[in-house]
């Protein structure tokens, strides 16, 4: 049998969605592009985008001797639409991605080890994986298979599959033939440029990262600025807004892999609780799930965000009482969290408070809360 037809027989068997093979070489436009974005600094905290700059720009870089690229996708798509679910405002809204009962990285990187053994071992072939963790521009690679085309919220959309679905590519030491790319069918529609909180697309097809709810709540690992605090809601990790409003949803498919299912407990997770998670807790609470790469004190830094936009006064003890956490990120953004709840008690601490802090960021939100005003109202 033909060894591109073997191939992708073996991987729709294997569980994934879509196949596609593309040469390994990264197209002009899509290094243009890279580049652009890296001399801009919109890529924030995220250095190793930079340092890796020449290896994502080739990748051959990664293995000298790739020929070629298979790249698989596997959906995870949600049961319903998440904009269209009513979240109560003491819950956080976790991403669709990491709602999943395995990390999505085991996952695919299992399947596609499966596909790698079985393409070496039956075809002779040298082959290498990857999932996400690699330098590999995968979508400009996963576009130039025929997988899908690069929307304007840069994500890849699939007239198949929507856009909620994962990629991983298999690198392979022999030629073969490339699919088409697929035509970019966005059309006119800017639903996802529309939908973004904070206004994080520059232009279509354009991200600044340092805006974007996603980057802010995973990768960022400073203070949320002050000023997109307020646009982030209840959104503790992650953002769906620009996939989630895709027309091309409407093809979406339910996910057959039991690993991509969401964990009830993560699809509307109380605040007062994931405020409560020390170290320890939140490492077993999160065992096994993506969120747990980015640490305990990042993600309660975020869930602070959240309680302080819930406008639940029942919440600004949970605050209050998070404003001694050991770690500074937390306790500037309880802070604030506390000077949106409880205005007059968060003014009374901050009195004493300025004067112990020894963190000056921390002091810093404790001055900008000296200077507000009662919030009257709020929830029970």
């Amino acid at each position: 049998m033909d060894l591109k037809l073997a191939i992708r027989e073996e991987a729709l068997r294997l569980g994934f969605d879509a196949v596609g093979f593309a040469p390994a070489e990264v197209s002009d436009e899509a290094r243009r592009h890279l580049g652009e974005f890296l001399a801009a600094g919109q890529y924030g905290d995220m250095g190793w985008m930079a340092a890796h700059a020449d290896r994502r720009g080739d990748p051959k870089t990664l293995w000298p001797d790739a020929r070629s690229v298979v790249v698989v996708a596997m959906s995870y798509a949600p049961a319903e639409n998440p904009l269209a679910r009513s979240l109560p405002a003491d819950r956080g809204a976790i991403s669709v991605y990491a709602q999943t009962t395995r990390d999505y990285h085991d996952v695919l990187k299992n399947r596609l080890k499966q596909l790698a053994r079985w393409t070496h071992e039956r075809h002779g072939t040298g082959v290498k994986v990857f999932v996400d963790t690699a330098p590999v521009l995968e979508k400009p690679l996963a576009a130039r298979s025929g997988v899908g085309w690069q929307g304007k919220h840069t994500n890849l959309v699939s007239r198949d599959l929507g856009n909620w679905f994962f990629l991983g590519e298999m690198f392979v030491d022999a030629d073969l033939a490339p699919d088409p790319a697929v035509a970019d069918h966005c059309g006119s529609c800017r639903n996802c440029l529309d939908a973004c909180p904070t206004a994080a697309f520059t232009a279509p097809y354009k991200l600044d990262a340092r805006r974007c709810i996603s980057y802010l709540t995973i990768e960022h690992k400073g203070h949320i600025p002050a000023e997109l605090r307020s646009l982030m809601g209840g959104r503790i990790y992650g953002c769906d807004d620009c996939l989630a409003v895709c027309p091309w949803n409407k093809f979406a498919q339910a996910p057959a892999e039991p690993g991509l299912w969401p964990r009830a407990e993560l699809t509307a997770p109380k605040l007062r609780e994931l405020a409560a998670l020390d170290d320890a807790a939140f490492r077993t609470v999160f065992a096994g799930s993506p969120i747990k790469r980015t640490g305990r004190d990042r993600f309660v830094r975020n869930v602070c965000i959240a309680i302080g936009n819930s406008g639940y006064r029942s919440l600004a003890p949970v605050a209050a009482g998070l404003t001694t956490d050991a770690s500074p990120l937390v306790r500037a953004a309880a802070v604030w969290a506390l000077g949106r709840l409880a205005a007059a008690d968060a003014r009374r601490l901050a009195a004493v408070r300025i004067l112990l802090e020894t963190d000056s960021d921390v002091r810093s939100e404790w001055l900008e809360v000296a200077k507000i005003e009662p919030v009257s109202g709020g929830g029970a």
